[in-house]
């Protein structure tokens, strides 16, 4: 089993579930190059307060377009509803709905790289329980390895046999360029509530605008917010929001996170989470406990519609062991790994051994997982697949490859890309 780079392993992605090396390369050279379709059931909409619509956007964030889009319309950001966050350097197409819109409003969004198509209207918001999963078409570029057709296909054959890739939460769940949104989580699940407003607001990063880490690294240092309204530049819409509330409210940082949206104040601690979840899965790997059998303690949730069902849950004991097994093997059974909050219960036996050092380490209880302060912080809790089956198929040309595969909602195509390429550093074994 290969270790992971540094910039892996400090989200928790320690190891990769493939031995064969890497192709190297670059992804998102263009928008382009990361093409992302969500995947629905087929849904009929007949009538109701909500209209429906598919967004096909290129460059756009989906907070950024959903605050453009309210923007444009004069309307609150809440009347919008949407099944998940897509990347943005991407071309990605999404469904969203809004309450109580008529379709001849739609004229006044004007928006560039934005097309908009209407599905109808429903008596529902779209929700996450809609999606099933998406479909990806990724381009990657300047391959940097000799053969890599051969490379490739080894790496396919290793998945294949594997059953999927760990199902670790990629970069993108905790900030492409600014890897922060889980450090907030922590403070704010550790009650140190003003110091994730601070690393919100002004911890730096290597890879942000020189404009933006000069703004951010002064009032790390000041801890003067008036005057960083003065400086902060202007497209740091949610930060200069949170500032201008802590002008009004001074010392009130709990609810300075009640400026941003229901959906973006809740990522925080649900990032934290998912670090956690990555450092219990890559502990698992660590010890050589397997991803696709079942142990005595593990938790192993049953298939519905081929997916997982995180409704349907079951404790392994010694007597269900050999049943649950001959499920997973069928692909009607998969082991789960805990998404910490203050109402997850950690099980005995090997993985919950793994749970309780990793929170040791953390220095926190599920209970933390309440914030007093602002219940909508908080997370009660949940599970998630530890394996992410997925078949890709490629086509290459020269030093160019194209992955087309789909994967189950929540799971991410960069954890997929990153068993291809690996970087240069990622060789060694253990």
């Amino acid at each position: 089993m290969i270790s992971a780079g540094n910039k892996d392993r400090s989200l928790g992605m320690d190891y990769y579930v493939t031995d064969s090396p890497g192709c190297g390369g670059i992804i998102k050279s263009c928008a382009e190059d990361f093409q992302v379709t969500e995947i629905f059931e087929d849904l009929r909409y007949e009538g109701g307060r909500y209209l429906v619509l598919d967004v096909e956007k290129t460059n756009w964030d989906t907070h950024h377009l959903i605050r453009e889009m309210a923007r444009k319309l004069r309307i609150s950001q809440k009347r919008f509803a949407w099944a998940g966050t897509k990347d943005k350097k991407a071309v990605t197409t999404q469904r969203i709905s809004i309450m109580n819109l008529d379709e001849s409003d739609l004229s006044k969004i004007n928006l560039p790289d934005l097309k908009i198509r209407v599905l109808g209207k429903t008596n529902r918001a779209v929700g996450m329980g809609d999606l099933l999963g998406n479909n990806f078409r990724i381009t990657i570029r300047d391959m940097n390895c000799p053969g890599p057709a051969a490379r490739l296909a080894a790496i396919t054959s290793e998945i294949e046999k594997y059953g999927g890739v760990a199902n670790y939460f990629g970069i993108q769940r905790f900030g492409d360029s600014r890897p922060v949104t889980h450090k907030v989580g922590d403070a704010l699940a550790k009650g140190r509530i003003e110091d994730a407003t601070f690393i919100f607001l002004a911890l730096s990063f290597p890879g942000e605008l020189e404009r933006t880490r000069e703004a951010r690294e002064k009032l790390w240092m000041s801890r003067d917010i008036s005057a960083a309204l003065k400086e902060f530049p202007e497209y740091l819409r949610y930060e200069i929001a949170m500032m201008n509330y802590l002008v009004e409210h001074p010392g009130d940082y709990a609810h300075s996170f009640d400026v941003l949206s229901v959906n973006l104040k809740r990522l925080f601690v649900h990032a934290y989470q998912s670090y956690i979840f990555n450092r219990i899965l890559s502990c698992r790997l660590a010890r050589r406990m397997p991803l696709q059998n079942a142990i005595v303690g593990d938790v192993f949730c049953f298939a519905k519609d081929g997916l997982p069902d995180m409704d349907r849950m079951q404790v392994v004991t010694p007597e269900n062991l050999p049943a649950i097994d001959r499920l997973a093997r069928r692909g009607r059974a998969f082991l789960t790994l805990p998404l910490i909050g203050f109402e997850t219960k950690i099980e005995e036996g090997a993985q919950g051994e793994i749970e309780r050092s990793i929170l040791r380490d953390e220095g926190i209880l599920p209970e933390n997982f309440r914030v007093p302060e602002n219940p909508d912080l908080g997370s009660r809790g949940t599970r998630r697949a530890a394996l992410c089956q997925v078949k890709p198929q490629i086509e290459i040309e020269e030093n160019l490859a194209k992955l087309q595969f789909c994967l189950p909602k929540g799971s991410y195509a960069t954890v997929v890309l990153r068993e291809y390429m690996k970087s240069l550093d990622d060789n060694k074994m253990i």
